[in-house]
């Protein structure tokens, strides 16, 4: 499942509204400079255009446009507590009716871990602004870190009114619900957004990560089955329906569909190993033997014990001979290995 993520975005506020009061030259060289300072920063000229917003404040500039400018800047350059003192002026001169500066406000008190002063921040930009769906999605983050669960799914779900096409909101409610427990609620939210976005197949893989997570494992196999219908060709997809599958007490449909993936990709290294560990269970030593080695040599070194565990179920069974070659395999993957060699040693 890949979330859609949602990104702060920055508001270059142009101050147009004091064309409207230019009674004098200086007003004008101050929006002059203004344009200046908004053109270093277009050009990611941080430290510059800051000193030019401040000229252009002090030459009349409109001050709202200035002081938020300037936290836009600051902001760019993670100068946290420089940019929550600008955005503060900015509402300050707004009379506190700039959502926009609100907003960026709230979301540096986010960032600075403030949660409490981001959800009020971010209420009172909303009291201004109630159509900013992005508003309202951090507003449920900064719930979430405040530990108001019921806050942020009041939240998310305004956020749904607003834009029904997001997908990402349909994960950010249905992991909330996780967070509570509440695995029905959340499945009961996927499910019903798959049916009306049926080409948005993610959903039946998250579908099937809810089921695996509340220990359903019949019905994530059910989930990821037709998942992989869709998309036969995702090997982290197929990993997830083997890994249920063996949870499920079928390790023989897994250990097909992990061949399935190493067949696809021989460098999957934790395939293999699972597939060393289920061959393993089934006694099928030499599907075990050849699985830990593939991994161990792909660079997966926990292939290591796997193959130890060969040697010694060989010792055990009184085969001698194949305990031995498998020892000097492992040996011949691991020359350095002093340990090993001492402990190989010492048992024949």
């Amino acid at each position: 499942m890949q979330k859609t993520a949602i990104f702060f975005t920055l508001i270059i506020f142009v101050a147009g509204a004091a064309a409207q009061i230019r009674q004098n030259q200086q007003v004008q060289n101050g929006e002059k400079i203004l344009e200046q300072a908004n053109l270093l920063y277009a050009n990611t000229r941080y430290p510059q255009a800051i000193l030019l917003y401040r000229k252009a404040e002090e030459r009349g500039a409109n001050a709202i446009a200035t002081s938020f400018n300037t936290a836009n800047s600051y902001f760019q350059m993670n100068k946290l507590a420089e940019a929550a003192a600008a955005y503060k002026k900015a509402v300050e001169f707004s009379g506190g009716e700039f959502a926009p500066a609100l907003a960026n406000l709230a979301a540096v008190f986010f960032r600075m871990g403030e949660y409490g002063e981001s959800v009020a921040t971010y209420r009172r930009a909303l009291n201004l602004d109630a159509e900013n769906v992005s508003a309202w999605i951090y507003l449920a983050e900064a719930y979430q870190k405040t530990g108001d669960f019921v806050g942020a799914l009041s939240a998310l779900e305004k956020a749904r009114e607003l834009d029904s096409a997001d997908v990402s909101i349909i994960y950010s409610l249905s992991e909330i619900y996780i967070a509570m427990g509440e695995f029905e609620n959340a499945e009961r939210t996927v499910e019903s957004a798959y049916q009306k976005n049926p080409e948005e197949t993610d959903f039946l893989v998250y579908l099937g990560d809810i089921y695996r997570l509340n220990k359903d494992y019949s019905s994530a196999i059910s989930a990821y089955r037709e998942a992989v219908a869709l998309k036969p060709n995702d090997k982290e997809l197929l990993y997830k329906l083997a890994d249920c599958l063996a949870e499920d007490k079928k390790n023989f449909l897994a250990i097909d569909i992990l061949n399935r993936v190493l067949q696809m990709d021989s460098n999957f290294t934790d395939a293999a190993i699972f597939l060393g560990n289920l061959s393993f269970e089934a006694a099928w030593f030499d599907r075990a033997e050849n699985a830990y080695l593939l991994a161990a040599r792909h660079g997966n070194d926990e292939a290591i014990y796997g193959l130890q565990n060969i040697v010694y179920e060989y010792v055990d069974k009184k085969r001698l001979g194949d305990a031995k070659e498998t020892a000097r395999k492992i040996l011949e993957l691991y020359p350095s290995n002093v340990a090993l060699k001492a402990e190989f040693e010492e048992l024949f």
